[in-house]
């Protein structure tokens, strides 16, 4: 069957609700990082990695929403609001620089009338204990670093527009 990515908050290709989408940028939402949930683990995992990226942001490149890397092979999901400011992320993982600038989970924000956005949830399953990256890494060279390391993966996708 393999590496599976669910969630009660999220539902594939549905719209995300207003408690997921930021509030910066006049997106007008709660900012709250969503529960996620997995099975299907490889054999050999030793870590993972989550990743939230919308590849429809007009930037050229995309953009970083969330980072999540050195989450314990025992972890099997992350709570609602684990992503947050206080959150109940398991201990050792550690959250990467988002394209926001912050350290945190960073709901949706499109552009107003730029139409619908897709938000990529992406659980990696990986073959090291901790990724080598420095503290300030950028979410694409953590991206880069996971690339390396992966054994598996299992994606979750939503959408949103305003």
């Amino acid at each position: 069957m393999g590496l599976v990515l669910s969630s009660s908050d999220v539902a594939e290709q549905q719209t995300l609700a207003r408690t997921f989408v930021h509030s910066a940028m006049g997106a007008g939402g709660d900012n709250v990082s969503p529960q996620l949930a997995w099975s299907g683990v490889p054999e050999g995992t030793k870590s993972f990695a989550l990743t939230m990226y919308d590849p429809d942001a007009p930037t050229g490149s995309g953009w970083w929403h969330w980072v999540v890397y050195d989450i314990p092979a025992d972890c099997a999901g992350l709570p609602r609001g684990a992503g947050n400011p206080g959150g109940a992320l398991p201990a050792g993982a550690k959250q990467g620089r988002t394209d926001f600038g912050s350290k945190e989970y960073g709901g949706a924000a499109p552009p107003p009338g730029h139409g619908p956005h897709r938000y990529v949830f992406t659980l990696h399953a990986l073959n090291v204990d901790k990724l080598d990256v420095p503290d300030d890494a950028s979410a694409a060279y953590v991206g880069f670093m996971i690339h390396f390391a992966r054994l598996g993966e299992a994606r979750l996708t939503a959408q949103y527009e305003r």
